[in-house]
């Protein structure tokens, strides 16, 4: 199993407020995690931040946990590779709390962290399985071969109008609204989170996570190819110099894990993108920025 990350600031924003981490117990266990964070000045760098690093430190060390009400405290251990599949979710659902909490805590110490909060995907690949905590609009692709699903669902406002029949995708695309997100960890004291589960991560798989600085630039069918058209050691490099080429008007941030061979496939051309698909930001105390 390989994996790959890079994190880019974009063309012109004056701070990078995506942060993302990875880490490996063996070769066939591997984790990683993706923050775009949001809330003005620096509340953005501070969110994903905290939220990476109290991840990191669940998953590799555990916490403990304590019960207002019942007063009393809970010890969740580190991973492990004995973990049972319902230990394992447990572990993840709680690392997102325990991170959810902290940067509540903080963003409550002065006026110019109030309401910071960020979007979190965690990813962790136990063989076959991959194992997934969700909340925002960041995204997680599974891609084989001639296919690419998107593995999450986008807890954003335009996601509701496209699901309620009001809008079509395509329009998502280039909604007004389209960077106002429902769910944001740390913005409230507790979080509600999407727990995913997929047994296909089998050979020549590709597992990419990413802030909506790369999404916004391409369709499922433009990021297979050019999965399918660049060597793994090089997909983070070229996604991230393709959403620049396009208007890099995010932070931009990818983490590739793949399970297929560092192949060296013919040097992609770049795709050009449709003149229809404008990539304006809007930036709000509630944008995934």
């Amino acid at each position: 199993m390989q994996v790959f990350f890079k994190t880019d600031i974009g063309n012109y924003r004056h701070s990078n407020q995506d942060d993302c981490k990875v880490g490996a117990f063996t070769d066939d266990e591997v984790w990683a995690v993706v923050c775009d964070g949001m809330g003005g000045h620096n509340g953005g760098n501070i969110a994903s931040s905290m939220a990476t690093t109290e991840i990191e430190k669940v998953i590799t060390n555990g916490c403990e946990i304590e019960d207002d009400d019942e007063e009393e405290s809970f010890k969740f251990e580190g991973y492990h590779s004995d973990m049972t599949e319902e230990e394992l979710e447990d572990l993840l659902l709680v690392a997102v709390q325990k991170a959810n909490y902290e940067v509540y805590l903080k963003s409550r110490e002065s006026s110019e962290l109030y309401g910071m909060g960020t979007t979190v995907e965690i990813a962790f690949i136990r063989g076959s399985n991959v194992y997934l905590a969700h909340a925002g609009d960041s995204r997680v692709y599974l891609a084989h071969h001639d296919e690419i699903t998107q593995l999450t669902k986008d807890h954003s406002v335009v996601q509701q109008m496209v699901d309620a029949g009001k809008i079509t995708a395509e329009e998502a695309k280039v909604h007004p609204q389209k960077n106002l997100i429902t769910r944001a960890l740390g913005v409230e004291s507790d979080l509600e989170v999407d727990f995913i589960k997929t047994e296909r991560f089998e050979e020549g798989s590709t597992l990419v996570m990413c802030s909506d600085g790369l999404s916004n630039y391409f369709t499922d069918d433009e990021l297979l190819a050019i999965i399918n058209t660049t060597s793994v050691d090089m997909l983070a490099d070229t996604f991230i110099a393709n959403a620049l080429a396009r208007g890099g008007d995010d932070n931009i941030t990818v983490v590739v894990i793949s399970n297929r061979e560092n192949e060296a496939p013919d040097p992609l051309e770049d795709i050009q993108p449709e003149e229809s698909d404008a990539q304006n930001d809007t930036e709000t105390a509630a944008d995934s920025e």
